[in-house]
């Protein structure tokens, strides 16, 4: 089968490689699942990945199988597997289990080892490939009724597993009823935010950099959520404007200054979520005294969060049935910039980089 992979450590190393077709007794103990791969998800991760930033071969291998947003249609499956079947549609989560007492109870994205595995990203071949097969354990089953947008899963896990995470803290507070949250950034995962914010029931103000109309910040008003741009509305200066600030704050920018000004904006018993991975090594100054005098007088939480595990995967299915629901097309509409082919993994590489107005990029493998 084909497949599109990078040479770890080798910048702008993308290409085609042949590689043996996958079978499902590779998985053994009956466990196995066979997919063929219909759509792949490109991001930033890629992008650094292909940059040579960082990922590792598996062992045995000196290229590295990309692509870690899956989505395809089950092939066949092993003796033991009863939850899905020839025919179904799944995604396939991306972290896979070390050695912490986490791996072990089934949160290996909460793992302490230093070395981690994940498909596509480090240690572990990726879904760019005509084909995979893994352990059922891995596979959540996707409705028909997601089958056009199910590639948008693993991006809105990262969502989930933020969120989750932010009302887990908050029962430290034994009564927490949030009603206003900012979302930071209006990229793919701020608008999955937005989407996911929106459908606790709260009043949420995303801020971008791009002033509107655009197709983000359309996207972001056809929720009934409010889009304001940092140039207008500097976020550390927000609570004039919302009194008392936000409860609630999800940070995706990618931008790591911005996440001081978040913490000049959180209410008092609020939580702030970080989710960009900021590889670079950017400084600013800071009113140090002051960020740190509002943490420790108004009881606030700052929490970072990366990767997620089946929990979250099976949440964004339910969030995303209700999106569907509540706002039928909305989801389809950030699948802005896709490109078929694994043979055309310039093209992809290309959008990904350059293109205008892109939220989601994606290779369609099949149809």
């Amino acid at each position: 089968m084909k497949a599109i992979a990078v040479t770890p450590g080798k910048p702008d190393s993308a290409h085609l490689v042949e590689m043996r077709t996958p079978e499902v007794s590779d998985v053994p103990n009956g466990r196995g699942v066979l997919v063929r791969v219909l759509r792949v998800g490109v991001d930033g991760t890629d992008k650094e990945i292909n940059a040579a930033e960082y990922g590792q071969a598996p062992p045995g291998f000196d290229f590295l199988v990309t692509g870690h947003e899956s989505f395809g249609q089950v092939e066949a499956v092993g003796s033991e597997v009863t939850h899905v079947k020839p025919g179904d549609y799944v995604v396939a989560t991306v972290r896979r289990p070390g050695h912490s007492i986490y791996d072990l109870i089934g949160t290996s994205d909460m793992t302490t080892d230093s070395t981690y595995y994940e498909r596509g990203i480090n240690l572990l071949h990726g879904y760019l490939a005509e084909y995979y097969v893994d352990d059922a354990e891995f596979i959540v089953k996707i409705p028909q009724g997601l089958k056009e947008v199910g590639v948008l899963l693993e991006p809105m896990t990262v969502v989930q597993k933020g969120i989750t995470q932010a009302y887990e803290i908050q029962r430290r507070l034994r009564v927490w009823k949030p009603k206003r949250a900012a979302v930071m950034g209006a990229g793919t995962i701020g608008l999955l935010a937005t989407l996911v914010l929106t459908l606790r029931g709260l009043e949420v103000i995303t801020f971008g950099k791009t002033p509107k109309p655009y197709l983000n910040s359309d996207l972001i008003e056809a929720l009934g959520a409010t889009y304001v741009t940092s140039d207008e509305l500097p976020v550390a200066e927000s609570p004039k404007r919302y009194e008392g600030g936000f409860d609630l704050i999800f940070e995706a920018t990618g931008y790591s200054p911005i996440v001081f000004d978040s913490m000049q904006a959180l209410a008092k018993n609020g939580v702030l979520v970080l989710s960009s991975v900021t590889g670079g090594d950017r400084r600013v100054e800071v009113p140090a005294d002051k960020i740190n005098l509002g943490f420790v007088l108004g009881n606030k939480v700052m929490v970072g969060t990366v990767n997620a595990n089946r929990e979250y995967f099976e949440a964004g299915v339910r969030d995303m049935s209700q999106a569907e629901l509540e706002y039928p097309g909305w989801l389809s509409r950030l699948l802005t910039h896709p490109v078929r082919g694994l043979e055309n993994y310039r093209e992809l590489l290309d959008k990904l980089t350059n293109a205008k107005d892109a939220i989601k990029v994606y290779c369609q493998v099949a149809e």
